[in-house]
C-alpha cells in the first residue's frame, strides 16, 4: 500500500517535469530551435495540421531555420501560418521552393519577458508537485485512519514523500537555470 501511494505520487510527479520540459522548450532562446515550431498549425485542404507534416524543417546554422514543404502550392499557407503566430516574432522568407526562418537576436527586454514566462511554468509545474503530494499526504492519513496503516509507518511515508517532493523542487530548479541561462546567452 506504501508502495502505491510513492508510485502515484512519483507518476505525478514525473508527468509535471514532462510538461514543464515540454513547455520550456517552445520559449524561444537566441538560437534556432525545431521545437519552437511544434505551435504551428497550417491550414491543409480545410484541416489544420502540424507544421512538420507538411514541410521538412532543419537548421541551417544557429540563427536560422529552413523549411521545405512537400508541395509547392502549400509554401503561402506555411508563410501565413507562421506570420498568425505572433509569439514566434520570426519574419519568414520565402524564395519560391524553401521558407528560411532567421532567428533574429533577443533584445535585452525580451529576454525578460522569456525568463518571466519561464518562471511561471515552473511556478505551475512547483504547485502539481505540491498538489501531488497534499493527494498522497491525504490518501496516507485516510489509511492510517482507517486503521490499514500503522502510525510510525504513516509518519515514515509523510516524510517520504516530503524528501521527494523537495527533491523534485529541486530537480525543477535545476531545469529554470538551466533555461534562464539559455535565454539571457547573447
Amino acid at each position: 500500500m506504501q508502495d502505491q501511494v510513492i508510485r502515484e505520487f512519483e507518476d505525478k510527479a514525473h508527468h509535471a517535469i514532462d510538461a514543464l520540459r515540454t513547455a520550456l522548450t517552445r520559449i524561444r532562446t537566441g538560437r534556432a530551435n525545431l521545437s519552437m515550431l511544434d505551435s504551428v498549425r497550417v491550414d491543409y485542404y480545410g484541416s489544420k495540421v502540424p507544421l512538420n507534416q507538411v514541410a521538412t524543417l532543419s537548421i541551417a546554422d544557429p540563427r536560422l531555420i529552413t523549411i521545405k514543404p512537400f508541395e509547392r502550392g502549400i509554401a503561402q499557407e506555411i508563410e501565413k501560418a507562421l506570420r498568425a503566430n505572433s509569439d514566434l516574432g520570426i519574419t519568414p522568407q520565402s524564395d519560391g521552393e524553401k521558407i528560411l526562418l532567421p532567428i533574429p537576436a533577443l533584445t535585452e527586454e525580451r529576454r525578460r519577458e522569456f525568463t518571466k514566462v519561464a518562471k511561471n511554468k515552473v511556478e505551475e509545474a512547483k504547485i502539481s508537485i505540491r498538489n501531488a503530494r497534499r493527494d498522497s499526504n491525504e490518501h496516507t492519513k485516510k489509511l492510517e485512519k482507517d486503521g490499514g496503516l500503522p502510525e510510525d509507518d504513516a509518519k515514515k511515508l509523510l516524510d517520504r514523500i516530503q524528501k521527494l517532493t523537495d527533491e523534485y523542487v529541486k530537480q525543477i530548479e535545476e531545469i529554470l537555470s538551466k533555461k534562464e541561462k539559455e535565454i539571457m546567452e547573447v
